[in-house]
């Protein structure tokens, strides 16, 4: 094959130990400028003025940061714990039915495309190292392998402080200016700009279309806004 015709290749490195945590990172980011702006619209709608917009947007992300934080350490340190009880039985397992858990694997290397002739020289490899069995059947039964485990202390770090830094757009605005319309129009441009710039990381990481992420993450929070200005406005109207 003539070298010039060759298809050449560029090696992409992987994201490496952070991967685990880019669900926090999005998800509190993401979740801060969200809720945040809509509670702001709709406070706005209702006819809050901007003391009380401002009050209420602190209030809010102060709280929602602390569930979020609260959220995913317990969530992650309960699937962690899980987890290790898992492991533990896998353990006893292997000590007392090694022969089954061989098989079990011997099926799960099957479903992967492993050749009925390579197998048995692959199972050969395991069977008398229980701690290779243990680490095969975490990734494969449990879906588990070690580098891919989170914190919990780093997940509520992530999802916590992202939270309020996602929250900014929408409070900001209300700290340095006095009209609640221009407030309102500066925290819809820097959270709309924000969510952009947030589904534009999201799809460089992801390696899809960042343009129609960004568009995509920027019009769910601007149809939402939409319906939070309708109902604080109905309910503001409603209470005089």
């Amino acid at each position: 094959m003539d070298v010039e015709n060759q298809e050449t290749h560029e090696y992409i490195s992987h994201i490496g130990e952070f991967r685990p945590y880019w669900r926090d990172i999005i998800l509190g980011v993401n979740d801060g400028l969200v809720s945040i702006f809509l509670l702001v619209v709709g406070v706005v709608g209702g006819g809050f003025d901007t003391a009380q917009v401002l009050l209420t947007a602190v209030a809010g992300a102060l709280a929602g940061a602390v569930s979020m934080a609260a959220g995913e350490y317990l969530a992650t340190k309960s699937q962690d714990e899980i987890l290790e009880a898992e492991l533990a039985l896998e353990r006893t397992h292997i000590i007392h039915f090694k022969d089954q858990e061989l098989e079990q694997l011997r099926g799960f290397f099957t479903d992967m495309g492993v050749g009925e002739a390579d197998l048995n020289g692959v199972i050969a490899g395991f069977e008398n190292n229980d701690e290779a069995i243990l680490n095969a059947m975490a990734a494969l039964e449990f879906g588990v392998v070690e580098s891919e485990r989170r914190s919990p202390r780093l997940a509520m770090a992530a999802s916590g402080l992202l939270f309020l830094v996602g929250s900014l757009p929408s409070v900001v605005p209300f700290i340095l200016i006095d009209s609640t319309g221009t407030a309102l129009i500066w925290a819809t441009a820097l959270s709309l700009t924000g969510l952009f710039l947030v589904g534009v990381v999201k799809a460089r990481v992801a390696k899809s279309h960042w343009l129609q992420s960004g568009f995509e993450n920027m019009a769910i929070a601007g149809v939402g806004g939409v319906i939070a200005w309708a109902i604080g406005n109905a309910i503001g109207a409603t209470l005089g």
